[in-house]
């Protein structure tokens, strides 16, 4: 009796370990286990050992520290009575492997998982509090370890939202005739002399958040499902059992409240946001993304009934955290202390008066992130002007253009950009007004930079074609003349600029029946882009048609 009886033993407390479901395949191939010779135990138990981790003399295992080595050490050493005879040897031998069986180290889990599992034991001796209060309390931690991330994010991100519009884009302008790497360097350049931060902040606590919760979520799982010791008496009222799924008549209590804490979350989160206020596939895109978040409701549901109440203790705790984490970053008096934008500041009336519809005015303040528009810099507003414009919300973009003119009066960019938004909307005279403005200035700089002389190639190019649209030839040329009387730029973008003016004046002059001078502008824009060699056929024949005419 004194064999099987040990061996037995010996199975029970292994079972307890992390290689229960190891030790069990051995026993279950092996059905002469109980019945075999002490040599047959002994080779056995050194193949699976050696198997399972072949240097068996690492560090001490899980129950070295617990109370698991004292009952492995009672079990192996009790006896059934017989001191002597045949059970003593077998007793020894396998005595002597306790110190291979506590060496092995068998785990099934990494090594991230088995340090939060010594942190939550740790945790538990120290203070003594049941599981429940452990897991809940621990997770309350990991969350206020991991609010600092998100709260220099939100930071990050004001930082780039006002310096947003003073920066260049990274990919260049269709037809710019720069390329992507120039226009990337540009890009970086400008970011690091205004000390913008990296767009990768905008995943910052994403990025920290999300591994975090699954670790969390896996180590606590795993604790369940391993029978840890504590779990099984470690919850309260209706979860007594930490290891067990949600059963009985209260069972739907911890699903539910999974299901419902996401559904919250998701309306926060979208409440406040421009979600509604986008436009274009941006605006589908989120439309369907919020959706998918609102069905997903119905399977976490289902999932709740399949996770253990240890973990589902951790899930409902993180999930009410959060919920109470979004309101509070939208109270105003916490989002001002904390030294972040407020989100309910609206827009003044004097600003949104000049909106024609209230649909109108919401748009612009979601376009300013809810922050007043009197308080933006000329050249902010004029950065939000470009958005709408880009947008094709024409009538939005002018008040903003307006006020950043208003703010300074000497804004050329803004002069170009209202008298061109001017001109495509047919108002000719406010657009030669704006333009001619634009036009003086420049003409005064004696140094021009490659920037002023690309505004002046704009602002004439547009003053020529508002006053060809009013019929008035002969000053929409001479707008058009302006451009070759500049040097060609080196700048690429400028280039191109000057380009299209020359095409501009070739097209005016051949409508003026100059089509000799037209022919001389369109060769020279048909050496910078063979593109235009179509226009340049087209003028040459015409040019020859009428000097045949004129022969016969």
């Amino acid at each position: 009796m004194g064999i099987p009886k040990l061996c037995f033993e010996l199975r029970r407390v292994r079972s307890l370990s992390t290689s229960f479901s190891l030790s069990n395949s051995l026993y279950l191939h092996n059905r002469g286990f109980f019945s075999s010779s002490p040599s047959y135990v002994y080779n056995n138990y050194t193949i699976f050992r050696d198997k399972i981790k072949p240097n068996a003399n690492s560090s001490a295992p899980y129950w070295d520290h617990t109370s698991f080595r004292p009952f492995l050490l009672a079990a192996l050493t009790s006896s059934s009575g017989n001191e002597g005879g045949t059970d003593g040897e077998p007793r020894s031998e396998v005595e002597s492997l306790i110190p291979d069986l506590s060496g092995s180290g068998v785990a099934d889990g990494s090594f991230p998982v088995d340090v939060v599992i010594s942190l939550l034991d740790g945790y538990h001796e120290l203070t003594g509090l049941p599981w429940w209060v452990i897991i809940a309390s621990s997770t309350l931690a990991l969350r206020l370890a991991m609010l600092p991330v998100l709260i220099v994010q939100l930071r990050k991100l004001k930082k780039i939202s006002e310096l947003f519009s003073k920066l260049p884009p990274p990919l260049p302008p269709p037809f710019s005739g720069k390329s992507f790497i120039d226009q990337y360097l540009l890009f970086r350049k400008k970011k690091q002399e205004l000390g913008c931060p990296s767009y990768l902040w905008s995943f910052a606590s994403f990025a920290v958040q999300v591994p975090c919760f699954f670790l969390w979520m896996t180590s606590i799982r795993r604790m369940s499902l391993d029978l840890h010791p504590g779990f099984d008496t470690g919850g309260t009222l209706w979860f007594q059992n930490l290891t067990e799924l949600p059963h009985g008549l209260l069972s739907p209590i911890f699903p539910v409240l999974v299901a419902g804490l996401h559904f919250i979350n998701v309306q926060i989160s979208f409440q406040n946001s421009s979600v509604g206020k986008m436009t274009g596939l941006l605006s589908i895109l989120a439309k369907y993304y919020k959706h998918y978040l609102n069905v997903l409701t119905l399977p976490l549901l289902a999932i709740g009934f399949c996770v253990p109440q240890g973990s589902l203790i951790y899930w409902v705790t993180n999930s009410s955290l959060t919920v109470i984490q979004q309101l509070s970053l939208n109270n105003s008096a916490i989002r001002t202390k904390l030294g972040l934008p407020d989100k309910n500041v609206p827009v003044k009336s004097e600003i949104s008066g000049k909106f024609d519809t209230p649909e109108e005015s919401s748009f612009a303040s979601g376009m300013t992130n809810n922050i007043s528009v009197q308080g933006l810099s000329p050249e902010e507003l004029f950065g939000l002007s470009i958005q709408l414009l880009a947008k094709g919300h024409k009538d939005r973009a002018i008040p903003l253009l307006r006020l950043a003119l208003d703010k300074d009066p000497e804004y050329l960019r803004a002069l170009i950009v209202l008298g061109q938004t001017f001109l495509q909307k047919g108002m000719l005279t406010e657009a030669t007004e704006h333009l001619e403005h634009a036009i003086s200035k420049l003409s005064l700089v004696s140094h021009p930079t490659n920037e002023q002389i690309d505004l002046l190639i704009l602002a004439s190019q547009w003053a020529g074609v508002s006053y060809m649209k009013q019929e008035r030839k002969k000053e929409g040329i001479e707008h058009l003349e302006r451009i070759t009387q500049i040097k060609e730029p080196e700048d690429p973008m400028a280039k191109a600029h000057y380009f299209d003016g020359l095409l501009l004046l070739a097209s005016a002059l051949y409508d003026d029946e100059r089509k000799t001078e037209a022919a001389k502008y369109l060769r020279m824009a048909v050496a910078y882009n063979p593109a235009y060699s179509v226009y340049l056929e087209q003028c040459e024949d015409d040019d020859n048609l009428i000097n045949t005419q004129r022969d016969r």
